[in-house]
C-alpha cells in the first residue's frame, strides 16, 4: 500500500523557516519532518511513498536525490574528480516526488497523484505531523470497516475544526472548534480507497471541506480513535516544543527505535 503525503503547500505560519524550504523539509534534529514521518511508516513495513509537492518542490527533490550526501561519510579527491561514499546507508524506500502546482489544494494535490495510485487503496497524511499512532493497527481497523477512508481522530486543546462521533465509530459531521471544546480533531494519518479520488473535482478543492464533509454524509468515514502522542509543526513555537523531545531522547513518534 503506498502512502501519500500532503508537503506543497507555503507555510505561511511558520515563515520564518517556511520562506527558506518547504514546511514538511524543515528539520527536527538535523532531518526533515518529512523524514521522521516516512521513518514511522517505515517502521510498519509501508516502503512506498508519494510526495504531493508544490512550493519549493525541488529542494524535496534535491534531499532524495542526494539522500547519500546527508547520511554517509564521503571522501572528495579533487584532484581525480572522484568520491568515494563510505559505509552508504540507504533506506528501504521507493520515493514518487510530484510537482501537484503551486496553488492547488490539498484536495486537488490527491486527486493530481491517481495515477501514481492507480486503483488501490493508499494512505494519506499531512507533512507537517508526527504521532505515535500504530499504522498496522489503522490498516486492520480501515479493512475491517469496509468504508472508503478511515482518519485518525486525537482530542488535543488546539484550534481545530471537531469530528462529529458516533459510538459505533461512523463520523457523522464537522463543526468548528470552541476554546473549551472536548472533542476530536483530524489528526491525518488516514487510509483511503480508490473511491475517495471521485470525491474531489479538482484544483480548487479543499480535501477537509466537501470530499470529507460529502464522505461524511454518505457514511464512508469512520474515525480511527488515538488516545497516543500527535503534535503538528504549524508554529515556530511547535517546532521548538518538538526539536526539545528530540533532543531530550523522549520523542514519542520514533517508534523505529523502540
Amino acid at each position: 500500500m503506498k502512502v501519500v503525503l500532503l508537503a506543497g503547500g507555503f507555510g505561511t505560519r511558520i515563515s520564518e523557516e517556511s520562506h527558506l524550504r518547504p514546511k514538511p523539509m524543515i528539520e527536527i534534529g538535523e532531518k526533515p519532518i518529512l523524514w521522521h514521518i516516512m521513518k514511522q511508516y517505515s517502521h510498519y513495513g509501508f516502503n512506498d511513498f508519494v510526495i504531493c509537492a508544490g512550493y519549493k518542490q525541488h529542494i524535496i527533490k534535491e534531499f532524495f536525490a542526494d539522500y547519500f550526501l546527508h547520511t554517509s561519510d564521503i571522501t572528495f579527491d579533487l584532484q581525480t574528480n572522484s568520491m568515494e561514499v563510505h559505509d552508504n546507508f540507504a533506506e528501504p524506500w521507493k520515493v514518487t516526488v510530484v510537482d501537484t502546482g503551486l496553488n492547488t489544494m490539498t484536495g486537488g494535490r490527491v486527486k493530481r497523484i491517481r495515477r501514481y495510485v492507480g486503483d488501490d487503496p493508499f494512505m494519506l497524511t499531512y507533512g507537517d505531523g508526527v504521532s505515535d499512532v500504530n499504522i498496522g493497527k489503522l490498516v486492520e481497523y480501515h479493512k475491517s470497516y469496509g468504508k472508503y477512508c478511515t482518519m485518525t481522530a486525537t482530542n488535543i486543546g488546539q484550534r481545530f475544526g471537531v469530528l462529529e462521533i458516533e459510538n459505533n465509530g461512523q463520523i457523522s459531521g464537522f463543526r468548528e472548534k470552541n476554546d473549551s471544546d472536548g472533542s476530536m480533531i483530524n489528526a491525518g494519518f488516514m487510509v483511503c480507497e480508490p473511491q475517495v479520488f471521485d470525491y474531489i473535482e479538482g484544483d480548487s478543492t479543499v480535501f477537509e471541506k466537501a470530499p470529507l464533509e460529502n464522505l461524511a454524509k454518505d457514511d464512508q468515514l469512520v474515525a480511527y480513535k488515538h488516545d497516543g502522542f500527535w503534535q503538528c509543526m504549524d508554529t515556530q513555537r511547535e517546532k521548538q516544543k518538538l526539536e526539545e523531545m528530540w533532543a531530550s531522547g523522549h520523542a514519542p513518534w520514533k517508534v523505529w527505535e523502540d
